[in-house]
């Protein structure tokens, strides 16, 4: 019952039909068999790396898209809720239907690393990593990162590690974000590509996880507490199976679920002398990709 209504786009009633049982018998059931699913596999599933993880994270991302140092991207997306009770325009988006956001840190190798469900579908996506304890592990160096190393093929300087992400996201030292105005120069055009390259397999790993489990393609008609079960039961599954059925598979990038609101945030200095090195390497001789110059 609970799988029926998970990878597929059945309502209650419609398994009410189906399995000959209570529409109440039915809810209990996916509500309860979301929370056991969470409580067991999220630990086995979604631990938090160590350092050695990270280091894997990160040749990982060097092999598969050609960006060093890169522990993870991170996006948001719009999950269709049914408006909760009193809730006024909380949860009203700016795609004019109510939600709440999946945040979700990613590998290369489309495993989720972190998620963070149930914040407002009227918050940005810089908000949202803001308040979440990712983002505040992140901004109080209590992920456990390595130390800071040089780049491959390079002595100096020596760079932090980063999670890229897309324009919503504020400049950090260990967030890179690309360039959003137009009129780009070269160099700068390349580094969008190569961090476009990076941040990619967090937009194909929603589009996998909604396919798999259809219930994310449309509005979950459920209790907004069992709605964010659901879905967190649908992560913790995507990673069980991805784990277990190996990574050589076809990008998928279509899903229906919508990035949240993207609004001006401001970066440090820091993080710009960051981004500006990476620049430099990637114009590099020794680092430049034969095609980057055609793709920009």
């Amino acid at each position: 019952i609970f799988f029926s209504y998970l990878a597929t786009v059945q309502s209650l009633i419609s398994l009410h039909y189906t399995f000959l049982i209570g529409i109440s018998t039915a809810s209990v059931i996916v509500k309860e068999t979301c929370i056991v699913i969470w409580d067991v596999l999220h630990t086995a599933v979604m631990a938090q790396p160590n350092k050695e993880e990270w280091l894997k994270i990160v040749d990982n991302f060097q092999q598969t898209c050609n960006f060093p140092n890169c522990v993870g991207a991170i996006n948001g997306k719009h999950i269709r809720v049914l408006k909760p009770m009193r809730s006024g325009s909380q949860f009203f988006n700016y795609k004019k239907y109510f939600s709440v956001v999946l945040f979700e840190v990613c590998d290369a190798n489309y495993c989720f690393r972190y998620i963070d469900v149930g914040s407002y579908g009227s918050s940005s996506d810089s908000a949202v990593f803001g308040h979440s304890d990712f983002g505040q592990m992140l901004l109080n160096n209590a992920l456990d990162l390595p130390g800071n190393t040089t780049l491959p093929g390079t002595t100096y300087p020596s760079m932090p590690f980063v999670f890229v992400g897309d324009e919503a996201f504020a400049l950090g030292e260990h967030l890179m974000r690309p360039y959003s105005s137009r009129g780009l120069s070269i160099a700068r055009r390349v580094f969008n590509y190569r961090l476009t390259r990076a941040r990619r397999v967090v937009e194909c790993s929603f589009g996998i996880l909604a396919n798999k489990w259809r219930i994310l393609h449309s509005p979950i008609h459920l209790k907004l507490e069992t709605a964010i079960s659901a879905v967190k039961a649908a992560c913790a599954l995507y990673n069980f199976v991805r784990q277990r059925d190996g990574f050589t598979f076809e990008d998928s990038l279509s899903h229906s679920m919508e990035s949240p609101t993207r609004s001006g945030v401001r970066g440090t200095t820091h993080g710009a002398a960051i981004r500006n090195h990476f620049i430099a390497y990637f114009l590099s001789p020794q680092e430049e990709l034969p095609w980057q110059m055609q793709a920009i």
